[in-house]
C-alpha cells in the first residue's frame, strides 16, 4: 500500500471572490489621509485621558499659609490665580501647535493641542486678594496668603 504525499504546497488555482475587494480595503487605510486621521483615533486611545492635574502642597506659619504648586515647563503667562472667599484656585492652559510639512509629496499636518487644569484650595478663613503674593520660578509657584487676625472677645462676669 502506497501512500502518496503532496510535493509541498501548491498555488491556488483560483482567485478568492474577495480578494480584489480586499486589497482595496487595504489600500483605501493606508492612504492619506485616512491614515492620518486613524493614527489620531490610536493616539487618543493610548493616552484618553492625560494627566490634567499637577502637585500641591500646603502648609502654614504662624503669620501666613503658603501654597506650593509644581508646574514645569509652564511659562508664567500660562497660570491663572483667582480667590473667591476662602477658595484659591490655580488654573494652567497650555495649547500647542504642530505643523508638518513635506515639499516633495506637498503633504501638511497640523496638530493642535489643548491642556487646561486647576486646583482649587480650601483655606480656613476669607482671603483678601489685595495682600496675596505670588512669585514663580524655575516651574515653581509659590503663593502666600497672610492670616487675618480675629478679634479677641472679652467675657463678661454675670452677677
Amino acid at each position: 500500500m502506497s501512500s502518496q504525499l503532496p510535493d509541498g504546497p501548491k498555488k491556488k488555482e483560483k482567485n478568492e471572490p474577495f480578494s480584489d475587494i480586499m486589497k482595496s480595503m487595504n489600500t483605501f487605510f493606508q492612504e492619506k489621509p485616512v491614515k492620518g486621521f486613524l493614527q489620531s483615533i490610536d493616539d487618543f486611545f493610548k493616552t484618553p485621558f492625560p494627566q490634567s492635574s499637577f502637585s500641591v502642597r500646603v502648609s502654614e506659619t504662624d503669620k501666613e499659609h503658603h501654597i506650593t504648586a509644581e508646574l514645569p515647563g509652564i511659562k508664567r503667562e500660562q497660570i491663572h490665580i483667582d480667590v473667591l472667599d476662602n477658595y484659591i484656585t490655580i488654573s494652567v492652559s497650555h495649547a500647542e501647535t504642530v505643523l508638518q510639512e513635506d515639499d516633495k509629496h506637498r503633504t501638511f499636518s497640523r496638530k493642535q493641542t489643548m491642556q487646561q487644569s486647576s486646583r482649587t484650595i480650601p483655606l480656613p478663613q476669607p482671603i483678601n486678594e489685595k495682600k496675596v503674593r505670588a512669585s514663580y520660578q524655575d516651574g515653581l509657584l509659590i503663593i502666600r496668603i497672610p492670616k487675618q487676625s480675629g478679634k479677641k472677645i472679652i467675657i463678661d462676669e454675670n452677677n
